[in-house]
């Protein structure tokens, strides 16, 4: 009787161990795609929409794009603003010395400003990993990529 039992104990906990391994891929698989569906932007529908998602309105036709080298964000002037991009919840840091596309457009409701407002946006292998909002005026304002307010 008692053998019994202990083969059945073995054989419920093979099923659970089995079960929790499961349940657990799929967690990380989840949080592994849906994190990336939110900064999606290997199309320009893509990129609109994720600016959109922001609050952000954009216009398309201003869509300038280019691709650029990360430097190293250990000092100077990219050190300043890799901690702008920390602000906003990206690090470029992982990113130094490879080529990612940089896509600008001309921002629509930024709120009581005169001067055009741009939105930068860094992607790498289609996601977003970094960007900014800023104007080009000698007096103008630069902050990081955020929700609006």
């Amino acid at each position: 009787m008692l053998e019994k039992k202990g083969e059945w104990a073995r054989k419920n906990a093979a099923r659970i161990t089995g079960l929790v391994l499961l349940a657990l891929l799929i967690l990380i698989l989840a949080v592994h795609f849906l994190g990336k569906d939110e900064k999606n932007a290997a199309t320009l529908e893509a990129r609109v929409a994720f600016l959109s998602s922001l609050g952000w309105e954009v216009d398309p036709g201003t869509e300038e794009a280019g691709s650029v080298k990360i430097p190293s964000c250990e000092e100077g002037a990219m050190a300043d603003y890799n901690a702008l991009m920390q602000m906003g919840g990206y690090d470029l840091s992982p990113y130094e010395g490879k080529s990612v596309e940089q896509y600008l457009y001309q921002l629509k409701n930024y709120p009581n400003c005169a001067q055009t407002v741009w939105v930068t946006l860094y992607v790498y292998d289609g996601c977003v990993i970094g960007g900014d909002i800023h104007t080009a005026a000698l007096d103008g304002f630069m902050h990081e990529l955020r929700a609006r307010d």
